[in-house]
């Protein structure tokens, strides 16, 4: 429930033939491997949640408090049937920015590995260096998570995959986040180990 389908695709399956074949079991629910959803309003309140973390990240939360309960609902009931243009109007406010500032004031980012305990890494990362130049994946990566990026060697280990890419390391890090996230605003980054053949 807490991790998007296609972050659970690129940690879990992303090697796998498509179309990705999923067991759901009606019974014997693993309690103490996964939290029980309640209801539907409880997935309504995380994604919510969600959605006020990365404003707070990217607006200091001035965006999404300036909003009405019914822009909120709006991004809601649009995520929920599939209509991108209901959920869109109201993102498009969340996803702008000043045009002096460059971009985001952090990017709200988590990054997943499968080869650790920890559920994710979370810190906060401004999109624009203190002179100017804007940061890319790799400078996110090597300031958070060195081991993901190449050695000195020069053999990769780890595959770095957003919604079922693999971009450049050299891609900025403020056009990911404008382009890629989830519709929690987030930028759920998969490290993987490389397959070997």
């Amino acid at each position: 429930m807490h991790y998007p389908i296609g972050l659970l695709f690129d940690l879990l399956a992303s090697s796998s033939a498509l179309p990705w074949n999923i067991t759901v079991h009606f019974k014997s629910f693993p309690e103490k491997d996964l939290l029980h959803c309640p209801s539907k309003d409880a997935i309504e309140a995380h994604f919510m949640s969600c959605m006020k973390e990365a404003d707070a990240l990217k607006h200091k939360s001035q965006v999404i408090n300036e909003m009405q309960k019914k822009d909120h609902k709006q991004l809601w009931m649009g995520l929920q049937n599939d209509r991108f243009d209901q959920f869109w109007a109201i993102n498009r406010k969340l996803m702008e920015y000043p045009a002096e500032e460059n971009g985001f004031r952090y990017i709200p980012f988590r990054i997943y590995q499968t080869t650790t305990e920890r559920p994710f890494i979370q810190k906060l990362f401004r999109p624009v260096a203190a002179d100017g130049q804007l940061h890319t994946l790799g400078d996110l990566l090597k300031e958070v998570c060195p081991s993901a990026i190449a050695p000195e060697d020069g053999e990769r280990r780890n595959q770095v995959m957003i919604h079922g890419i693999e971009p450049m390391l050299e891609t900025p890090l403020q056009w990911l986040s404008e382009h890629l996230s989830y519709p929690d605003n987030f930028l759920h980054i998969s490290i993987i180990p490389k397959q070997t053949d």
